[in-house]
């Protein structure tokens, strides 16, 4: 078999990407998980053919959206009868639908929007947590970057990082906290 062949299989594959949505804003995320969909991170890419891969996004029910984004983003759903059209705010779809604000995004984040977005969607797999079916990780080959750094978590720093960290005052000895209803000595508790 000759060397282009096997060159050519390979270009013309469809790889599986993994996306981690964990604090991650679906907004900013779905224009790039749209270009690994479309194939436009290929240099085979052509506007006309079908060369995109499959992603795989996990831990959506873990993301994170930007200031009052929860409140004030807004669906607009409409069942086509008279007096169907309805409102509902991110929070409550994320809270009935864990991948539902992915999914919308990455549908409205697709360019062109023609007859080749619902084949382009069905190439889309969505997971609010971490466990993924076994059949669809063992096709998994590489993992596209996060956009935005994910912040730890302050049980996951060590002493030495905490003791490293500067200081902005020390409390006097005799200065009072209040807890509840309780009051407590700084450094006799």
């Amino acid at each position: 078999m000759s060397h282009w062949r096997v060159q050519q299989w390979a270009t013309m594959a469809r790889t599986w990407w993994l996306y981690d949505m964990n604090h991650q804003c679906p907004l900013r995320s779905a224009d790039k998980i749209a270009t690994y969909l479309s194939g436009k991170n290929k240099p085979i890419y052509y506007n006309g053919s079908d060369v995109g891969d499959h992603v795989v996004v996990i831990n959506t029910k873990h993301l994170a959206l930007f200031d009052d984004e929860w409140k004030m983003r807004v669906y607009t759903y409409d069942t086509g009868y008279p007096g169907g059209k309805s409102e509902v705010e991110a929070w409550k779809v994320h809270l009935k639908a864990p991948t539902e604000i992915v999914y919308k995004a990455i549908k409205s984040a697709i360019v062109p929007k023609d007859l080749g977005r619902p084949t382009l969607l069905k190439r889309l797999h969505l997971f609010p947590e971490k466990d993924v079916p076994p059949e669809i990780m063992k096709n998994v080959s590489d993992q596209i970057k996060q956009i935005m750094p994910v912040p730890k978590r302050l049980d996951e720093y060590s002493q030495e990082e905490v003791d490293k960290f500067p200081k902005l005052f020390d409390w006097p000895e005799d200065y009072e906290v209040k807890s509840g209803h309780k009051y407590f000595k700084r450094g006799k508790r």
